[in-house]
């Protein structure tokens, strides 16, 4: 398929959307997930930890082993697969249902931001449990080694609320961050991909400074996140006693620990998500499109033929032909796309073959 038609595909196609969705997610998490560790250490408001991202790294990797940097990363991918398949299948169902509802333009900003924030509602709810895990195995001296270690302790000493302390939090970050990372990425692809194409350079970039630029303004509440999700400095009940904690131990400048690697780690994560997730919807839909409906022609079970050898030397003569009956069985892919169905019925005569499919073929072209 032409890279042209790929603004013109069906984009309704809820399926497509939730598997792009999760191989985008789990791709994202996974892909990053050591810088991710590093900026968890350097958002902790112990004195000691007050160190840049490599020096973090190299003394993860020293004190606590190699694969120390990657610990909880099996909670991500449980996670990371379900929530990303229904934020983006969410997001494109609400984005192209309100589109449909406005005939101008210049609403698409405020449909997109709105998109991304019922989305997230959604998002959230299945990625928090998965979150605290994660951050509790990542954190500095972590009494747990395995994912399921953690979730097991956690449940039984604090119950299910520790699992959802954060999710308050998480909430009043990443609505006013996902809103802003969907307006910039899709106000970022007007300006660098005009043409609407399939375009890998173009949704990397975009989803670099959509990322970027979020997750440097939603700092400070991903340092009070932090906080709730692991109880390590302090211990922090809820949001507005989180924000009082961090300005108690960190003073103004709390706020904004582990920023240099949260845009370092939201840059290469958001520009992943987005290019894995546009070339597998591409891909999807491609596939879709390309696989055509299927018809099978049967002979009249009333209608006979005699076939006689033709002479090498005979000259050939118009012969009265008998025309069989076309029989449609089930495709396996439906090929109705966003113009219609285009059906192809081809009916032989008892001496077509395919080496003579132009002499004894007729074919009738249908377009609903």
């Amino acid at each position: 398929m032409n890279p042209d038609d790929y603004e013109v595909l069906p984009t309704n196609n809820v399926v497509t959307h939730m598997t792009a969705g999760a191989i985008a997610g789990v791709m994202e998490h996974c892909v990053m997930y050591p810088l991710d560790s590093v900026k968890t250490r350097m958002q902790s408001l112990s004195r000691t930890n007050q160190h840049g991202i490599i020096d973090t790294f190299y003394r993860m990797v020293k004190k606590e082993g190699l694969f120390r940097p990657v610990r909880g990363m099996s909670a991500m991918v449980v996670g990371a697969g379900p929530s990303h398949a229904l934020y983006f299948s969410t997001y494109e169902y609400i984005k192209n249902s309100l589109r449909q509802r406005t005939n101008s333009t210049r609403y698409h900003p405020v449909i997109h931001g709105a998109a991304g924030c019922i989305a997230t509602l959604l998002h959230d709810g299945f990625m928090n449990p998965a979150e605290v895990i994660k951050q509790r195995l990542q954190m500095s001296n972590s009494p747990y080694k395995t994912a399921l270690e953690c979730l097991v302790k956690v449940y039984r000493k604090e119950g299910v609320a520790a699992f959802y302390r954060s999710y308050t939090t998480q909430l009043t970050m990443n609505v006013p961050f996902q809103c802003f990372h969907f307006i910039t990425y899709e106000w970022m692809q007007k300006k660098i991909n005009k043409e609407g194409k399939y375009n890998p350079s173009a949704h990397m970039i975009s989803g670099a400074i959509a990322g970027a630029a979020a997750a440097a303004i939603t700092t400070p509440l991903d340092v009070c996140k932090t906080l709730l999700n692991t109880q390590q400095d302090a211990s922090a009940t809820g949001l507005v006693h989180a924000v009082k904690t961090v300005y108690r131990l960190g003073g103004p400048t709390g706020y904004f620990r582990g920023m240099q690697a949260r845009i370092m780690y939201q840059m290469p994560s958001t520009a992943i998500c987005w290019s894995t997730y546009e070339f597998f919807k591409y891909l999807l839909e491609a596939k879709a499109i390309a696989s055509p409906a299927v018809t099978v022609l049967a002979e009249d079970e009333n209608s006979q033929s005699t076939a006689r050898p033709v002479l090498q030397n005979e000259p050939s003569t118009p012969e009265k032909t008998t025309i069989m009956k076309p029989r449609e069985l089930p495709s396996i892919a439906s090929g109705t796309g966003l113009y219609g169905a285009l059906t192809f019925n081809t009916m032989h005569t008892s001496e077509a073959n395919f080496s003579s499919r132009s002499k004894g073929t007729v074919l009738d072209c249908s377009h609903t």
